[in-house]
C-alpha cells in the first residue's frame, strides 16, 4: 500500500507498519504543521477538508492558502526556548557592533530567568562597567550574586539602589536587601529593612520573614501579628496571588502552630 492509499482505519490497526516509515513521519508532520497554520489564520474549512481529506487539501493548501497569503500577526509556534535563543543572538549581535550597557543588562536578564547564573554575572558586570548607576541592572546584579551564595558581594549593590530608591521593583529590591541583610547576621537592620517593605506593601513573604527574625529576638507577640494577618488574608486574595504565596502561607501557620 502507498502513502497515498492511507485509510484511517488501516492506520489506527496498523500504527507500527507507518510510524517506522520516516517518509510517512515527514508527511504526518507537514499535514500537522498545515492544519496549525489553517486554525491560526481561522480557516476553518479548510482545517476540517485536511483533517477529513489529507494530502492532497494538505498539498492545495500549502499552494493556494500559506504560500500566497501574508503572515499572520499572531505569535509563531516556537519550540519552547525559542523565542530566548533568538533574543540571546539579538543581543549578542547588538553586543558586537553597539556595545551597549542596557543589552548586556537585557542579556544578563535572559542567562539569569535561565539559571545560567555565571553567564548572567558576566553579563551584569560588563553593563555596569559601561553604566555603574543603572538602578534595574544595580539590583538584579545583586540578585544573582545572593544566587550565588555571595551576600557579602551583592550588599553593596542593592544598598545602594535602596538608597537611591527603596521601592524600587515595587520594593522587590528592598526585600533582596533585608534578605542579605538577615543572611549577614545583622538582625536590627534587617527587621528595619522588612518593616520598610511593609510601609506600601503587604508582600506575605516579607510578613513571614520579619516575623522569624522576630522569634529569634523573643518578640513573640509582634511575630504572632505579623503571621496572623498572612493566614487571615489568604483567604481574600486573587488567585494568582493565592498560588504565589502558598509557601509563605504554609510556613506562617506552622510557625503559628510552633508559638
Amino acid at each position: 500500500m502507498t502513502l497515498v492509499a492511507i485509510s484511517f482505519f488501516d492506520l489506527f490497526t496498523n500504527p507500527g507498519r507507518y510510524f517506522s516509515n520516516p517518509l510517512f513521519l515527514i508527511i504526518l508532520a507537514f499535514h500537522v504543521w498545515m492544519i496549525v497554520d489553517a486554525i491560526r489564520r481561522e480557516e476553518w474549512l479548510w482545517a476540517v477538508l485536511m483533517f477529513i481529506f489529507p494530502l492532497i487539501n494538505t498539498v492545495l493548501y500549502y499552494f493556494l492558502v500559506y504560500r500566497q497569503a501574508p503572515a499572520i500577526n499572531k505569535p509563531s509556534f516556537d519550540l519552547p526556548g525559542a523565542a530566548h535563543r533568538r533574543r540571546i543572538k539579538e543581543l549578542q549581535d547588538q553586543i558586537h557592533h553597539l556595545d551597549k550597557a542596557h543589552h548586556h543588562s537585557q542579556l544578563a536578564d535572559i542567562y539569569f530567568t535561565q539559571g545560567k547564573l555565571q553567564d548572567a554575572e558576566k553579563e551584569y558586570r560588563a553593563a555596569i562597567e559601561r553604566d555603574p548607576d543603572d538602578l534595574e541592572t544595580l539590583a538584579h546584579y545583586g540578585q544573582c550574586l545572593l544566587r550565588l551564595n555571595r551576600p557579602n558581594d551583592a550588599r553593596p549593590l542593592l544598598e545602594k539602589v535602596c538608597r537611591e530608591n527603596p521601592f524600587h521593583e515595587y520594593g522587590q529590591s528592598l526585600m533582596t536587601y533585608a534578605t542579605i541583610l538577615g543572611m549577614l547576621g545583622e538582625k536590627d537592620a534587617a527587621i528595619k529593612a522588612w518593616r520598610q517593605v511593609l510601609e506600601r506593601n503587604s508582600y506575605a513573604e516579607a510578613k513571614v520573614q520579619l516575623a522569624t527574625l522576630l522569634i529569634e529576638k523573643g518578640e513573640n507577640e509582634a511575630a504572632r501579628k505579623e503571621l496572623f494577618e498572612v493566614v487571615s488574608d489568604a483567604g481574600h486574595v486573587p488567585a494568582f496571588q493565592k498560588k504565589r504565596e502558598k509557601t509563605w502561607v504554609k510556613r506562617a501557620n506552622d510557625l503559628l502552630k510552633s508559638l
